[in-house]
This record gives structure tokens, sequence and C-alpha cells, in this order.
């Protein structure tokens, strides 16, 4: 058994949740690109995947992210393919697609689902749309990731597990061939398994509400975006949208323009 997700954060949980259940047992691969944000034209293309590594680039140097830069693209290739391979020479293995309500995920499931589609009636999906599940103090809640769940609430989790039908295999593609060939920057989960886009400076109004008239370190102003918010967002976006926001001369700035906590911002003053 192969299992995939789509954030570090997750896989960590499940392999605890593993570890309780022996049935699960098996191999997990993090899909480890975010194709919720970012070019998609081509995407499985070299032309597409170089543009995704120079946006990358563009969005990660010079901050918190930088040593992620290109890392998670090139890994993604390479971990289907192996896992593409795996799959031909052995007809038992099965691949299990855990996907959490949230446009990261999903929109990493419709990236994956071209290369799985040879191997349908082996492919299950587990996707925790809107399912409650119970906390740590007890309370029911409603996780938007993965790692919000319990590991012992992933044993009940598993029972969800269903083979991606054939009409999936057709119908989701072309979903995604849309958003590909509209090729925004942003992707927001509306909605069971519906995305729709949005362009780059989608957040940035939604940041500029969190820029006060007195002195706030990068990271508060991200952080309370990322609270607020009605969407999930990751904190290396909104780093480059809020430096976008200062090189137009918008705000007061002190201190490097670099990691999170590494400068200030503030409205101008009216003196000024």
């Amino acid at each position: 058994m192969v299992h995939i997700v789509f954030k570090e954060e997750d896989a960590k949980v499940l392999e605890q949740a593993i570890s309780l259940d022996d049935s699960l047992s098996g191999k997990t691969i993090i899909i480890k690109d975010d194709f919720s944000v970012g070019p998609i034209e081509n995407v499985y293309s070299k032309e597409g995947i170089e543009k995704r590594m120079e946006w990358w680039h563009t969005v990660l140097s010079g901050g918190d992210f930088e040593p992620k830069v290109n890392h998670a693209i090139s890994d993604d290739n390479t971990a289907i393919s192996e896992l593409v391979e795996l799959m031909r020479n052995n007809e038992d293995e099965k691949i299990w697609i855990w996907a959490a309500q949230n446009a990261h995920d999903v929109s990493g499931y419709y990236w994956l689902l071209p290369f799985m589609k040879e191997f349908q009636g082996r492919v299950m999906i587990l996707y925790l749309n809107n399912l409650p599940f119970i906390n740590d103090k007890g309370n029911i809640f409603y996780p938007v990731t993965l790692h919000e769940i319990p590991p012992k609430e992933f044993l009940k989790a598993k029972k969800l597990a269903r083979e991606i039908t054939l009409s999936e295999f057709e119908v989701d593609p072309d979903e995604w061939a849309k958003l590909c060939n509209e090729n925004k920057g942003i992707r927001i989960l509306e909605g069971g398994k519906k995305l729709s886009q949005h362009s780059y400076d989608c957040y940035d109004s939604e940041l500029k509400k969190y820029i006060m008239p007195d002195w706030q370190k990068g990271n508060k102003i991200i952080h309370n975006c990322i609270a607020k918010s009605k969407h999930m967002v990751a904190e290396s976006y909104l780093l480059w949208r809020l430096k976008e926001l200062i090189s137009q001369n918008l705000f007061e700035v002190q201190g490097k323009v670099g990691n999170m906590k590494d400068f200030e911002v503030k409205y101008f003053s009216k003196a000024d």
C-alpha cells in the first residue's frame, strides 16, 4: 500500500496512525508542491515545470522559505515516476490518496490524477469533505487539514476509502485542464472539489487590513491574515505579497525586508 498526502505535517500524523494499525502499513509519499498557487499552464511539460520553478524562485527567494526553492517540484516528479514504475511492476499494489477540504489538497489531487488513470481500480481516495471528527479535548470539529485530526481518528477515517471511479478519471482531469488553460495565480476551494481561480493579488486587500498606524513585524501581519481568512493560504505566499505591497511604496517599513521577523511595517504617518 502506498499513501499519498500533500503536506509534510499530514504525513507525520498519518505515520502515527499507521503505527496504531498494521493494516495501514505502507510507504508514504508527500506531494510537496502547492498547486493551489502559481502558474499551471502546460504544467506537465518541461516548459511548464520550468515556469513553476522560476515562479517559486521569485516567491521564496530572500526570505524564510528560500531553502525550499526548486526542491519540491523536482522531488514530486521523481516520486511520481518511481510510483508509476512500482505500480506497473506490482499488480497487487494499491494507492490511497488522502485529501482534506482545502485548495492545496484538492489542487494536488487534480494534478496527480492523470498519472493514476492507468491504475483505475487500484487507486483509493479518502476525501474528508465536511466530515466531523473528535479532537483531543473530546469535542466535535470539522478539519480543514489532515494534520488537525488526532492519529486515533485516522483509524475511523480509513473506512471512508473508496475507489476513484472511471467517471472521475474522465471528468476531473477535464476540470483541471480548464483551470490550467485559464492559468490564473490563485485557486480557491468553493466546496466539494470545485475550485475557482483569481489573480495573484486577490489576498492583497486582506493583508492591508492588518497593517496598522503603529509598527508591526511582518510575521504578525501575515499570521493575523491567516487566522482571519476564510481560506487556507500559505505563509510563503503572503510574505511574497506583503513584499510586493512594500515595493509599491504603499507603506512605511524599517529593517531588512527578508525573513518575516526581520522587518516592520506601518501606514505612513499623516505628516508624511
